[in-house]
C-alpha cells in the first residue's frame, strides 16, 4: 500500500471537516487557558486551504503541502499559524515532486514536520503544547514501520498514541504559550494544540485507511 496525491488532497478535505466540526470544541478548551480563538483560526486556515484545492489538485505532494503550509501563515493567527505552517512547510521538503509515498516515507515526513515544530516553537514534551501528542504518534508511527506492522495498523497505532498524548496533557502544568501565564490554574485542562494535532492524525488514519 502507498499513501498517493489523491489521498492527500482527501485528507486535507476531512481535515477542513473535522476541524469545522470541532470548531466551538476547541474554542471551549482554549478559553480558559488561551485566546479562546484556536478553533476558529483553525477553522479559517483550513478553509482558505479548501479555496485553494482547484489550483493544487493536479500538483505533486510536495507542493500541495507546500501551499497548505503558506496558506495557513497567512490566515491563521497566533502561534496556530506559524506552527502548523511549520508542520506542513517541513512535509512539502520531504515529499517535494512526490506523486506517492510509502508509510515508510510519512513516517520521515512526520518526524520532519515534528521537528520543525519543536525548533520553531521551542516546545519539549511535557510542556502541555501540541508537541505532547506529536511526539507519541511519531513514535508510534517509527515502531510500527521498524516491527513491519501493516500501513493500517501502523497508522491506527499512531493516532492513538497521539490521542493518549492529548488527553495526558490535562493534568500538566503549562511550561510554553499563553497557558504558561496562568501557572498551576493551567493544570485541569487539555490541551487545545495537542487536540487539534490529534484530530488531523486521526483522520489520517481514518481516511487512508477507508473507514
Amino acid at each position: 500500500m502507498s499513501i498517493s496525491r489523491d489521498d492527500i488532497l482527501a485528507w486535507l478535505q476531512d481535515v477542513a471537516r473535522i476541524i469545522a466540526e470541532n470548531r466551538d470544541y476547541l474554542v471551549q478548551l482554549d478559553s480558559p487557558i488561551g485566546d479562546a480563538d484556536h478553533g476558529a483560526n483553525m477553522d479559517r486556515g483550513f478553509r482558505a486551504i479548501m479555496g485553494k484545492m482547484g489550483e493544487i489538485s493536479d500538483k505533486d505532494i510536495g507542493t500541495i503541502f507546500k501551499t497548505a503550509a503558506m496558506t495557513l501563515i497567512a490566515t491563521v493567527g497566533g502561534a496556530s499559524g506559524p506552527l502548523y505552517g511549520t508542520f506542513f512547510l517541513q512535509a512539502g521538503t520531504k515529499t517535494a515532486g512526490k506523486m506517492e509515498i510509502s508509510i515508510e516515507e510519512w513516517a520521515v515526513v512526520l518526524e520532519a514536520a515534528l521537528a520543525g515544530i519543536v525548533m520553531r516553537g521551542k516546545a519539549e514534551v511535557n510542556q502541555k503544547t501540541m508537541v505532547d501528542a506529536l511526539t507519541p504518534a511519531v513514535q508510534a508511527l517509527k515502531q510500527a514501520v521498524a516491527e513491519g506492522k501493516s500501513q493500517a495498523e501502523a497508522l491506527e497505532l499512531s493516532a492513538e498514541a497521539a490521542r493518549q498524548g492529548m488527553l495526558a496533557t490535562i493534568p500538566m502544568l503549562a511550561l510554553k504559550g499563553r497557558a504558561s501565564y496562568l501557572g498551576e490554574r493551567s493544570i485541569g485542562h487539555q490541551d487545545p494544540g495537542a487536540t487539534s494535532s490529534y484530530l488531523i492524525l486521526n483522520s489520517a488514519a481514518k481516511v487512508w485507511n477507508g473507514v
